[in-house]
């Protein structure tokens, strides 16, 4: 007699929903250390207090230039994943909830926010359009930055050097891209220190029930993904009090 094979829980059982796959958690965490590496080797280099303080230029150079080259790489790499194309698919599709969404966020008047929001509250997908909007714009200016740092790093080299005007408005899109990289992360940190269920969310692929229907209604109601990874105390699936 053979012992039948043992199942995983539900996770919405347990008031836990399946979120997030491995590998979009894993693009997240590694193009999130290389941005940050980034962010921090350029204000050394751009910020001369900094410069003294760390020294060793030439080196913060070398880190800077080869952590931004390999920006892409977790991306490119990760698309033969289903589960990230799922993702990006969604963080690419705009629809007239998202223009609803952005309206009832942006007026004036607490009262009239209040009332948009729960008029398409019941519309809001996997993403908001906050966060689709915040996805396009990194992923945009990743690709900026890896240009216009191209030109500057290789656009004066023995292999033809570009035209002066050309390094000069490529060095001033690079520095002024980078200050707009550097308060769009900062506002990212700061909204996902006030949200520990959506942090909970990018750790480890699941979220609390009541904050999926609370935040992502439209989404929860979808058929129900992949399983968890791993199991989470129970805890998390308690809402605030």
């Amino acid at each position: 007699m053979t012992r039948p094979e043992p199942t995983r829980p539900d996770p919405r059982a347990s008031g836990l929903v399946h979120r997030f796959g491995r590998v979009p958690r894993l693009v997240h965490w590694c193009t999130a250390a290389l941005l940050g590496c980034c962010l921090l080797t350029g204000a050394v280099l751009y910020l001369p207090a900094l410069s003294q303080l760390v020294g060793r230029r030439r080196l913060v150079e070398t880190v800077h230039l080869y952590a931004g080259l390999a920006l892409p790489v977790p991306m490119l790499a990760a698309v033969g994943s289903a589960a990230y194309r799922r993702e990006a698919r969604a963080l690419n599709r705009f629809t007239a909830a998202d223009g609803a969404w952005l309206r009832a966020n942006v007026r004036f008047g607490a009262w009239r926010r209040a009332r948009e929001r729960a008029r398409v509250a019941g519309a809001v997908g996997k993403f908001n359009a906050g966060q689709k909007l915040y996805a396009a714009f990194v992923a945009g200016g990743i690709l900026v930055m890896l240009g216009t740092g191209v030109i500057m790093q290789w656009g004066a080299g023995p292999l033809g050097a570009l035209p002066v005007a050309y390094r000069t408005g490529a060095t001033f899109v690079h520095d002024l891209l980078a200050y707009g990289l550097l308060f769009g992360v900062l506002g990212h940190l700061w909204m996902a220190a006030a949200d520990p269920s959506a942090r909970l969310g990018i750790r480890t692929g699941l979220v609390p029930a009541w904050w999926a229907a609370q935040e992502h209604p439209a989404w929860l109601a979808a058929p129900a993904e992949q399983p968890p990874d791993r199991p989470v105390s129970s805890d998390a699936a308690r809402p605030p009090r």
